[in-house]
């Protein structure tokens, strides 16, 4: 039952949404008025940017709504519709972009990176890094004294009696 309220309340809403526009604005003709009302749907809100012109109350969406109205009742084509307001604000205007080769750049670009990355660290994780000084021939000769005093169990030279470190 608490469905059926909900619905009803949602249908009351979105009438009383529809019918907040200013009779006088409204076109004469009921079937251009609801083709230009599905066209508002299509268009962003170039002020709120995350809703259409028809949820808009900004003045630049109420003047986006005239323009509309006005193209619908010149007679235009919805496409010279779309064509006319995308010259004239560019393709952000649109709320569902036209596939092309710069969206799908636009779009593919950041899961391109996460995915060259992620091979990227895969093929690291892979292979072990693998450091390789190269000592002197002091050096190497000190490092086998130490390796082999440590293999006979020497006292180290900090602990000899005599040592420098004393």
């Amino acid at each position: 039952m608490t469905r059926r309220r909900a619905l009803a309340a949602a249908i009351a809403a979105a009438l009383c949404i529809g019918a907040s526009a200013d009779p006088s604005e409204r076109l004469q003709d009921p079937g251009k008025e609801a083709r230009a009302r599905h066209l508002f749907q299509q268009f962003r809100c170039l002020v709120c940017q995350n809703e259409s012109i028809d949820d808009s109350d900004a003045d630049l969406a109420h003047e986006l709504r005239q323009i509309v109205r006005q193209q619908v009742a010149a007679g235009r084509s919805d496409d010279q519709i779309r064509a006319f307001l995308v010259d004239r604000y560019g393709e952000f205007i649109l709320l569902k972009p036209r596939l092309s080769i710069g969206n799908a750049v636009l779009w593919l670009t950041p899961v391109l990176i996460l995915v060259a990355g992620g091979a990227f660290f895969a093929l690291r994780a892979r292979k072990p890094t693998r450091f390789e000084a190269t000592l002197t021939l002091d050096e190497e000769l000190r490092l086998r004294a130490l390796d082999r005093d440590d293999r006979l169990g020497a006292v180290p030279p900090q602990d000899r009696p005599g040592s420098i470190l004393e």
